[in-house]
């Protein structure tokens, strides 16, 4: 039987990379956030996305799109956001079938716990193909 490696783009397989994240374990860094919550879009796991999306800038609901078909993750480049920061910024380009979304997100701990606060799109963010 073959594994094949997270939909973040690392080689683990998803058990032991967002896998971890999405069953409890926090992530270390903002870009691993960043990562696990790509993971989740992929996997359509609302739960996830809504519980690491900070309080201030959370929605009450999230609707994913049932027909969107993520197909990879590029992590352009991070600001601070390790284990001895309370701030991170992640810019990354996510592509989807049929285009890209360049987003740089920012993230801050909330409890020790790294959160999703908000984006912006450097670039207009969509790209369609």
């Amino acid at each position: 039987m073959t594994t094949r490696s997270c939909p973040c783009g690392l080689s683990e397989p998803y058990e032991k990379c967002c896998g971890r994240y999405h069953r409890g374990a926090a992530a270390p860094t903002a870009e691993a956030l960043m990562r696990s919550r790509y993971c989740a879009f992929v996997r359509k796991e609302t739960g996830y996305l809504l519980r690491t999306w900070h309080p201030r800038t959370r929605p009450a609901r999230l609707d994913l799109d049932p027909g969107m078909r993520w197909t990879g993750l590029e992590i352009l480049g991070t600001t601070d956001g390790s284990a001895f920061h309370s701030t991170g910024t992640v810019t990354f380009r996510a592509s989807y079938r049929g285009g890209s979304l360049h987003e740089r997100s920012r993230f801050e701990r909330v409890d020790g716990a790294w959160v999703y606060v908000d984006g912006d799109f450097p670039d207009g963010g969509d790209s369609r193909a």
